[in-house]
């Protein structure tokens, strides 16, 4: 059974979607703050977050900050009425994984989450294929049709994530704050000059292709699957 946790001071609405998820085969818990969230936390494990931002005492971005601390990997979904480009910038530098705006959609709702999970699947088995590209993240390879493409460290996780989010747009940005760091002095060219790099080297590769989005960023397309 996965375990959800959904953090909501609106108890209303913190019943409404533990009740749906619970309907969807999940098994919800839901907590009204991040305190009371943390208590429970202790005592179990769950297997992804749903949280609120605006809460009295500790706020969604100072509650996902301190969950991304100790787990790195636990998808965290961001459920809040805030719909400013700088409410999701400053989710996603906390360490969110998704970001959805109220009134909340309950179908959409199921179906991110179980994306979200797909995902942390992947991660979790530190093993990505797509086609006749193969990703192991414990050893940092990249072979196509069981050939060695050498890579640098940051061209392997820029492509992990590209690959293991297909469809997802990431802008510049996203890909620079968490690769590079806030605090780098690198500009957002350094970015499109990474992309360029991986296009290079995995030219022949008939599994996927880095797509430029303009105005926003990049995303991969696996060649089986329809472009949307």
């Amino acid at each position: 059974m996965v375990n959800i946790l959904v953090v909501e001071d609106d108890i209303k609405l913190n019943q409404i979607v533990c009740t749906y998820l619970n309907d969807n085969g999940y098994a919800a818990r839901g907590c009204l703050n991040p305190r009371e969230a943390y208590e429970v936390m202790y005592s179990n494990i769950y297997d992804l977050i749903i949280s609120d931002i605006m809460m009295p005492d500790i706020n969604g971005f100072e509650f996902a900050e301190t969950v991304r601390n100790v787990n790195k990997t636990i998808p965290i979904l961001f459920m809040t009425a805030s719909d400013d480009i700088s409410s999701k910038q400053k989710g996603f530098q906390a360490g969110i994984d998704d970001y959805m705006v109220k009134p909340i959609n309950l179908n959409e709702l199921v179906l991110r989450v179980g994306a979200l999970l797909r995902r942390s699947n992947i991660s979790a088995e530190k093993r990505l294929v797509a086609g006749n590209l193969e990703m192991d993240s414990g050893e940092m390879t990249v072979t196509v049709d069981g050939k060695e493409v050498p890579v640098t460290l940051r061209e392997f996780n820029i492509l992990y994530k590209l690959i293991s989010y297909p469809k997802h747009t990431f802008s510049r940005a996203q890909l620079m704050d968490e690769f590079w760091g806030i605090d780098s002095n690198a500009s957002l060219r350094a970015v499109d000059v990474y992309i360029t790099k991986l296009r290079d080297k995995f030219s022949e590769c008939d599994s996927f292709k880095i797509v430029t989005v303009h105005g926003l960023g990049y995303k991969a397309v696996l060649l089986n699957e329809k472009e949307c």
